[in-house]
């Protein structure tokens, strides 16, 4: 029997080498679809990828997503990586709007990200975090018996073991100042809340202002239905807060910006590795495309947050403060690897250019007000000058006369 179990051991290994021997030619594959001139960052790759997936033995799954992380750094595109499990289903969370959690936001406690806890950045109303009492700055200590405050934890390692079926039961223990909190929540379908807004307190005039933390298949009509619930509250004059917003996708951002954009004007050049042009415009005069806008950007506002920038900047539809844009000018696919079980591979398939055919990749777009250091009032309004406003307000005056 302990030649048969031996026998077995062998079958099973060389299955599963072979199983993650497809998974890392897949992700070569998909990875190979990246390189927008083809060169593959100087290298045969077609020989990387046979040396990978031929002669290498994987013992496990980690060796495995290893390996693809090592393979797929070699082409030089920072945006074009392995995601492991947790991030991968992170990121389709985001997209879609909805998850089964207990509704918290979660960063890590250090700006700097080094050796920092993971605490709980926001709570969501009526959301089972909020009736527990789970409150702002709560490090996660340890859920269900798996300990996060080794410094080595990532949010999005702590956002997949919070996540499961509805209706399940997550035990979750806290640190708040020193005192440990120890409790048992149940798991509800949570929607992501990426977009919200008020009325300003703050400056002369009466000021809405939206804040976008990311772009969605839903932002768009989101955002539509604030404009106007906004304006029925008297405001004349708009703020879209889009400082830290990573972007998500593009059409989000495209039909976000169409909102505040007459017809007929360029939004966004998309052009993919051969070259091919899709030249994305309005269709109709947009919902809020009569009212003042100014953005408020940052340094970490990236992607399809940067394309809706770009778009409102140089049609003279906004203003746009804060400071200079991440500058990441390229468009992704999301690719998973064994239906997302194994992570997946974030490809870079195409660049955009702006409505004035700029190249923003790795440039950012500057800001036409810049407002200094970080604005840490619960109203931005109050963070941004006067000068602002009156150049806003001359824009739209002007961008009317002249269409």
């Amino acid at each position: 029997s302990s030649s048969s179990s031996s026998l077995f051991t062998k079958r099973f290994n060389l299955h599963s080498d072979n199983m993650m021997k497809m998974m890392t030619a897949q992700a070569a594959d998909y990875a190979s679809l990246s390189d927008l001139d083809r060169t593959f960052n100087n290298q045969n790759w077609f020989q990387l990828r046979q040396d990978y997936v031929k002669q290498h033995r994987y013992k496990n799954m980690d060796e495995a997503q290893a390996s693809i992380e090592a393979m797929i750094k070699t082409l030089g595109d920072p945006y074009t990586r392995y995601l492991n499990p947790s991030k991968y289903q992170s990121i389709v969370n985001a997209a879609t709007g909805t998850l089964a959690g207990i509704g918290v936001e979660l960063s890590f406690a250090a700006k700097d990200n080094t050796n920092a806890n993971v605490v709980a950045s926001n709570v969501q109303p009526n959301s089972p975090a909020k009736e527990a009492g789970i409150q702002a700055q709560d490090v996660i200590v340890q859920i269900d018996g798996t300990r996060f405050d080794d410094g080595k934890a990532t949010p999005d390692d702590v956002a997949a073991k919070l996540r499961g079926p509805e209706g399940s039961k997550v035990a979750v223990l806290l640190d708040r100042k020193g005192e440990k909190l120890d409790l048992i929540l149940t798991r509800k379908p949570i929607k992501i809340v990426s977009v919200s807004n008020y009325m300003s307190n703050s400056g002369g005039g009466k000021v809405g202002v939206i804040r976008i933390k990311n772009f969605s298949g839903t932002t768009a009509e989101t955002v539509s239905n604030m404009i106007q619930e906004l304006r029925k509250k008297g405001a004349e004059s708009l703020v879209l807060d889009l400082r830290g917003n990573p972007g998500g996708l593009l059409p989000g951002g495209v039909d976000t910006a169409s909102l505040f954009l007459q017809s007929k004007k360029p939004v966004v050049f998309v052009v993919d590795k051969k070259g091919i042009v899709d030249a994305q415009e309005t269709l109709a005069d947009g919902l809020a495309s009569d009212i003042p806008v100014l953005l408020y950007v940052d340094r970490q506002t990236a992607s399809a947050a940067e394309v809706m920038t770009a778009a409102l900047q140089e049609n003279q539809r906004a203003i746009v403060v804060g400071d200079q844009t991440f500058g990441k000018g390229i468009v992704q696919s999301l690719r998973p690897l064994s239906d997302g079980e194994n992570g997946g591979v974030a490809v870079t398939i195409a660049r955009y250019e702006t409505p004035q055919h700029h190249d923003i990749n790795k440039q950012g777009i500057a800001v036409d007000v810049s407002i200094p250091g970080t604005c840490e009032k619960d109203d931005v309004v109050a963070c941004i000058p006067t000068e602002a406003f009156q150049k806003e307000k001359a824009l739209l005056v002007s961008s009317s006369s002249s269409s």
